[in-house]
């Protein structure tokens, strides 16, 4: 199938060879343990604390706006238009930059809905442990592979967010009975955003990691690794955070 969403990405999803298949299908538990973590259980069905919300927004805000520039470290890299896969990840990440480019805006505006300044945002320095992931994409997306680039980033956190801001979503509107809360259509945005399309980008993704290193195993391998650690320093950053709600 072709598949095309409201951007007008044009990419067509193939059917996955015996590799890809097992490649997709061995991330699944990583990416479960992500997009069902505590954290997001506890968001969407209105039990997390008010304060562990508000510090998920604060230090996951580095991750969400150096987004468009780790895409770009990858779009830097895909120049070899001669092999395979190149051009369409070059086309690929040129459109979705774009949409991630008004993805900072949203994410602001769900953060100030729960409270949060633009000059708290930008100021947030992340534990250790929480930031930890946003290095982990700074090198791979510098330094690795383009298709390691692509499985990190696109592939690793855009699967499992897709999944979780769906929960999300359609749990959120329990916040609205809290007095330091304001939910409305503009503070959803960046949710209903990632919770409505983005369940098409990790697809297109593995599309092009498939193209990438379709003929070359040993890329096969340092995709699934990218892949399965960026999804492993997502759940560090869960962890770290989910932290602050059992503290006491």
């Amino acid at each position: 199938m072709t598949a095309m969403n409201q951007y007008g990405t044009k990419l067509e999803i193939t059917t996955h060879s015996e590799w890809s298949q097992r490649f997709w299908d061995d991330l699944v538990p990583a990416k479960e343990r992500v997009s069902k973590h505590p954290l997001f259980l506890d968001m969407a069905n209105g039990t997390l604390s008010l304060e562990c919300f508000r510090s998920a927004l604060l230090n996951f805000y580095p991750l969400v706006a150096h987004f468009p520039s780790y895409m770009a470290g990858a779009l830097a890299k895909a120049t070899a238009f001669s092999l395979d896969g190149v051009t369409e990840t070059r086309d690929w990440l040129i459109q979705n930059i774009k949409v991630e480019e008004r993805h900072l805006n949203w994410y602001q505006d769900w953060a100030g809905g729960f409270g949060l300044t633009v000059e708290m945002l930008n100021e947030v320095r992340p534990p250790a442990a929480m930031n930890a992931v946003n290095h982990f994409l700074w090198d791979m997306n510098f330094r690795g592979t383009l298709a390691e680039s692509i499985a990190a980033t696109n592939l690793a956190i855009e699967w499992a967010t897709g999944d979780w801001t769906i929960q999300v979503y359609k749990g959120i509107q329990t916040y609205t009975e809290h007095p330091e809360v304001n939910i409305n259509k503009r503070s959803l945005a960046w949710l209903r955003a990632h919770a409505h399309y983005d369940d098409l980008h990790p697809y297109e993704a593995m599309e092009l990691i498939k193209r990438l290193c379709d003929k070359d195993p040993v890329l096969q391998k340092k995709a699934f690794r990218a892949a399965q650690d960026g999804l492993a320093y997502y759940e560090l950053a869960l962890d770290e955070c989910y932290k602050l709600q059992h503290k006491n």
